[in-house]
């Protein structure tokens, strides 16, 4: 655990305030984040975590930024995984594109949260069982298999529980009605299928976190890295979906590169475990070493794709585009269509 003083916390939380009222502000009327807005984003997302890891290198020392940064790369990494469930819950309720920011914004907050809690209770649970990292490498490796096994995913947004339990609490009608969550029909409030689309969202991250968790508790078992290396990567996903929208079908070696990541994370949670229990003469990863993996891997995956693409024929359409069929390019004010 490193001595983390009060202002650096504060100066993390102060950071993410303020990013994402910077964010809201920007994005405040619904429109159509294109290649060039969503790249620019990107950028400054990547440079202000980038930036937070030299903060990390020079205050906490280069071992606790190396932790940061390869736990970043990590959750950077493992969160295209939710790009791909992005479209498809975008394309099952074929949200607009013009509002699709909104409901990123919202999940984005929850899963901040989440996480949160997530993270400060794996911290806890490995800080007093070292033994647990036995099962959260089996966890991992399962991940793994998941990953390269090819059966196609069943993923029904419509049908997730959080969805189920939204429609129980409160009745959903079946239209949208501009960017909004809640309308008044009969002097009655409803919830518009957009607070659906956020309640799958939210489910979405939900699962993932169960990946997510083990694998960056690898990485560092302090609550500071952890935690700030998590919310950077989040804070940048929208910005990553709206860039690669439309792309994430070329990445076809990414899966592998991912289970070659996850695999790789699972041998170092059981080196790690063995270490501590079992004798101290068994050799750990050293977190430069899981840094250069992670990146090489993640190269060469891209550099895969990108050199042997996926034949026109057998690459599937973005579900994302019945959405775009369906919404006004610059005009959001225009009715919009019907959810299912």
């Amino acid at each position: 655990m490193y001595e983390v003083p009060l202002w650096l916390w504060a100066a993390f939380a102060a950071t993410v305030l303020v990013s994402l009222a910077v964010d809201l502000l920007a994005h405040r009327t619904a429109h159509v984040i294109g290649f060039k807005e969503a790249a620019t984003w990107s950028g400054l997302w990547v440079g202000l975590a980038l930036i937070f890891a030299a903060v990390v290198f020079f205050v906490l020392g280069p071992t606790a930024g190396t932790e940061y940064t390869t736990a970043w790369l990590l959750e950077k990494s493992l969160s295209v995984d939710n790009l791909f469930v992005f479209a498809v819950i975008f394309g099952y309720f074929k949200v607009p594109r013009a509002y699709q920011h909104r409901v990123l914004f919202f999940g984005v907050i929850g899963a901040l949260v989440f996480r949160g809690i997530f993270l400060s209770l794996g911290v806890a649970v490995v800080s007093r069982f070292t033994a647990v990292l036995f099962v959260f490498a089996a966890v991992l490796f399962y991940s793994t298999y998941k990953l390269l096994k090819e059966e196609e995913d069943t993923f029904d947004p419509g049908n997730s529980f959080a969805v189920r339990l939204l429609r129980r609490i409160i009745p959903v009608r079946d239209e949208y009605a501009g960017a909004k969550f809640f309308v008044k029909e009969a002097g009655k409030r409803v919830a518009t299928p957009l607070l659906a689309v956020v309640a799958a969202i939210e489910a979405a991250d939900l699962v993932f976190a169960v990946d997510s968790v083990p694998a960056v508790l690898a990485v560092s078992d302090d609550a500071f890295i952890v935690y700030t290396s998590n919310a950077f990567a989040i804070l940048g996903l929208r910005a990553l979906y709206f860039m690669l929208s439309g792309l994430l079908d070329r990445f076809h070696y990414l899966n592998v590169g991912l289970a070659v990541i996850l695999s790789f994370i699972g041998v170092k949670l059981i080196l790690q475990a063995s270490h501590k229990l079992i004798s101290p003469a068994i050799p750990e990863i050293p977190s430069p070493v899981s840094l250069a993996v992670i990146a090489a891997v993640l190269a060469v995956s891209i550099a895969a794709s990108m050199r042997r693409p996926v034949p026109e024929a057998s690459t599937p359409r973005d579900p994302t585009t019945d959405a775009e069929r369906h919404e006004p390019d610059e005009r959001p004010e225009d009715p919009p269509p019907r959810a299912p």
